[in-house]
């Protein structure tokens, strides 16, 4: 008897407790752009079973395993991001009205500690779902005839970009000389966002006090400005995305002045499937075909759902096609030497985007740096800086402003290298020019200098005793070759970059 009575409170007592923790809560955090991160868990409580969903920035999750009491709850939240799943566990208890939350981004990572208030019933919902059009072609906006070269600002700023630093960046484009070298775009990336006005525009926030004023300075440096958004109802960081609002956001770009938009699938992928992706970014396509203004459209989704096969079709310029570059050697040579059977689908006016250049970064040496140059040259993939062009040491600038390497890149014949040869780190790869040149590379990938030879007539491009002409692009060196083999030793990560001609 005793034990059932002893049953029966502690049922009772999880019942009472499960409606105190039954609700919806918000973490609410200021960024200090006048903006405010909100986090949303919407919880129901029965006895000591947790269900519900979390949305936290760009993720919503549903709690897929959760118990305990007020005093001391466990959550562990799951979401499906393409073909993978991710996880995410929050501890936390309820003191009085408030949750107290802690969680860890990574196993090694540190303990971030969070604190929710109670939030009116079906704040933080995700918005409904709305429906997508019908597949058509997008007109091409005769935009990008060769790789957009230009900044963006998310590898080395983040979030610390601002309308003063995308203006001295300008600047040092222009005084570094490389604007004349080729490099217009001048790329502000996800953290410019503030709210949407009474009438649904979308402003900027206390970062970036005017986007025209911003736009109009850039454009008077003889430069373009670019700009960041997502079609999913958040951006990457948190941010106001697009989501419902294409074509009254494409209005907006084009009335500041944008010439370049990188679109990101971010929060997108909590409302519609990979296999949906070409509508969603078809409305934005549309949306910036009727907006008036030529805008150079980049579609960032990772490479996912084979986008090389239908980017062109939705107006896109250029589509990432890998996952995010890091500043190391194992991350830029992992993406880059991936490349080769993708090179069916570029053409003038539309690229594949192995991700932006992280030259002058840090991570790796200047010699893995000229590496990163010459590949994605080779490549045809759009050259855009992530570094501080305010403080380049002029060995970076050397690199990053080689005209050598850059010609190859910009090539009007627009056709990318692939691969021709490979012996364990060793490879070739072969890029046909405009005019029958051919631009070859010779990679070691080993930490250990290595022998490599190539045959020019397998390549294609040399008969019995014809002399071919060539340029080592790093050194600037013409030389001649009467021979078939060219046989060179080539230090540890590095490179020879050749210009071929008969």
């Amino acid at each position: 008897m005793r034990r059932a009575l002893r049953l029966f409170s502690f049922f009772l007592a999880a019942s009472c407790f499960g409606a105190d923790l039954t609700g919806n809560w918000v973490v609410e955090k200021h960024r200090g752009d006048g903006t405010v991160d909100r986090s949303y868990f919407n919880l129901k409580q029965e006895a000591s079973r947790i269900t519900g969903t979390i949305r936290v920035t760009q993720f919503f999750y549903t709690i897929s395993d959760g118990s305990g009491t007020p005093e001391h709850f466990t959550l562990i939240g799951s979401m499906k991001d393409g073909n993978s799943e991710r996880h995410i566990t929050y501890e936390g208890r309820l003191a009085g009205d408030q949750l107290h939350l802690a969680t860890r981004r990574g196993p090694d990572s540190p303990l971030t500690e969070l604190t929710a208030r109670r939030a009116p019933s079906g704040e933080g919902a995700m918005p409904s779902r709305l429906p997508l059009p019908a597949l058509h072609r997008v007109p091409d906006n005769g935009l990008a005839k060769t790789p957009p070269m230009g900044w963006n600002s998310w590898n080395n700023f983040k979030n610390k970009v601002s309308d003063e630093v995308v203006r001295q960046i300008a600047d040092a484009m222009v005084s570094s000389g490389m604007r004349d070298a080729g490099y217009s775009y001048i790329n502000i990336d996800d953290t410019w966002e503030g709210q949407r006005d009474a009438k649904g525009n979308i402003t900027s926030n206390q970062k970036f006090p005017s986007m025209k004023a911003l736009a109009d300075y850039v454009h008077s440096r003889s430069l373009k400005l670019g700009i960041y958004s997502s079609p999913g109802p958040n951006t990457c960081a948190g941010y106001e995305g697009s989501y419902g609002h294409e074509e009254q956001d494409a209005r907006t770009f084009a009335a500041w002045g944008i010439d370049y938009l990188k679109y990101d699938w971010c929060g997108a992928r909590n409302l519609y499937t990979d296999e949906e992706m070409q509508a969603v970014y078809q409305k934005m396509g549309d949306a910036l075909s009727a907006s008036g203004r030529p805008v150079v459209y980049s579609l960032c989704q990772y490479g996912r759902n084979d986008v090389w096969k239908w980017g062109a079709q939705v107006g896109g310029n250029l589509w990432r096609s890998t996952g995010d570059i890091r500043d190391s050697w194992d991350s830029m040579t992992r993406i880059g030497f991936a490349q080769s059977d993708l090179a069916p689908w570029a053409q003038p006016g539309h690229w594949n985007d192995p991700d932006m250049l992280e030259v002058g970064n840090g991570g790796m040496t200047e010699t893995e740096y000229k590496t990163h140059l010459s590949l994605w040259s080779l490549l045809a993939a759009p050259l855009l800086a992530g570094n501080d062009l305010r403080h380049m040491d002029p060995a970076i600038h050397d690199i990053l402003t080689n005209q050598d390497v850059i010609a190859i890149d910009q090539d009007k014949l627009g056709q990318q290298a692939r691969r021709v040869w490979q012996s364990g780190e060793q490879e070739i790869w072969v890029r046909d020019l405009d005019g029958g040149a051919k631009a070859v590379g010779l990679f070691n990938r080993s930490a250990k200098d290595s022998d490599i030879s190539v045959n020019w007539a397998k390549l294609g491009i040399y008969t019995h005793s014809q002399q071919l002409r060539l340029r080592d692009l790093w050194t600037h060196r013409d030389f001649t070759s009467s021979t078939a083999i060219y046989s060179t030793t080539i230090p540890g990560h590095s490179v020879v970059l050749l210009r071929v001609q008969r």
